[in-house]
């Protein structure tokens, strides 16, 4: 089994996470967040410089483990998490080469390009719309099947496991459709709110808790290439757009993501969604430039688009 040991400095030394879908965005800074606090981290996803996922962008699986070997521990791994035998493989690996499995990130999707905004179901590609479901819901629901038994060996009441869903709204922003995004962008995300209920519900007694995990407006590198600008310059934007002003970058909800993985009492948030703020509020844990942006309180007082108040929400 992995090893007990922690240090202030590295809270997470000893354990073991994997952060499925940690090519790019919140997934690959949640991979380097964790590592830096000490855990050994498989990181893993499609797009390798042997070749892209069906995603089609630069960033590589390849690139996210040099940032973890920069920072800390571990192994980028290509894997396809709709395969089941693949994710098979990767789980024995993880037992084979460490003894056991601490932490579960779910942060699978890209199935952005296959969105078709204020699209109905009747008039929505129902091809793209079913690619949503497999790439946001299948892949989620094939990783904890696999990983759970492992967790489950390898958790105890003093040092429980933790499963984290990455979605993309509270659940309060989710209650309702989410108009504009398209059915099966709505349907894929309130699923991963459900798959958060239904594995609370069942892991109750048992030492593994289940996490939803939002950020807000996250500047994704997809973000800051649609807007133009880059992580260095993207109050640039807010020029045109001035609710860009709310968005945060990925190391945000990561480094919520990190201190909540070394809370010894996380279990007390099982079945819930937290934000990144909510994560913030609970841990300290700040963006880059220090602010604690509430993206998704600022959206719920003024719109998805709103441009009032902008930094009193930050």
């Amino acid at each position: 089994m992995t090893s007990s040991s922690t240090s202030p400095t590295a809270p997470l030394s000893g354990r073991t996470a994997l952060v499925a879908g940690a090519t790019r965005g919140a997934g690959r800074a949640i991979a380097v967040e964790l590592a830096r606090a000490g855990a050994f981290v498989y990181a893993t996803g499609r797009s390798s410089r042997a070749g892209r996922s069906e995603i089609d962008r630069p960033e590589t699986i390849e690139d996210t483990g040099d940032l973890v070997a920069s920072v800390g521990e571990g192994v980028a791994v290509v894997v396809d998490h709709e395969d089941p035998a693949a994710v098979a493989a990767l789980v024995g690996r993880i037992e084979a080469e460490r003894g056991g499995l601490d932490v579960l990130v779910n942060d699978m999707f890209g199935g952005d390009r296959y969105a078709q905004w204020e699209k109905p179901l009747w008039e929505h590609d129902l091809a793209g719309g079913r690619r949503m479901l497999e790439m946001g819901v299948w892949t989620h629901l094939v990783t904890a099947h696999h990983a759970l038994p492992l967790m489950l060996r390898t958790a105890t009441v003093e040092r429980p496991g933790l499963v984290v869903e990455m979605t993309d709204g509270t659940r309060d922003a989710n209650q309702e459709y989410r108009r504009g995004v398209g059915f099966f962008y709505d349907l894929v995300k309130a699923n991963v709110g459900r798959i958060v209920t239904g594995l609370a519900a069942e892991l109750e007694e048992q030492p593994v808790g289940v996490v939803g995990v939002t950020p807000g407006w996250l500047r994704s590198e997809a973000m800051l290439e649609n807007f133009g600008v880059t992580e260095d310059t993207w109050r640039e934007a807010t020029k045109e757009t001035p609710s860009f002003a709310i968005s945060e970058s990925p190391t945000y909800v990561a480094r919520g993501v990190a201190a909540l993985v070394a809370d010894p009492d996380l279990r007390r948030w099982s079945g819930q969604v937290l934000s990144a703020r909510a994560l913030s509020d609970a841990y300290g844990t700040t963006d880059t430039d220090g602010s604690r942006p509430d993206a998704w309180r600022h959206i719920a007082d003024h719109g998805f688009m709103g441009e009032a108040d902008i930094e009193a929400y930050r």
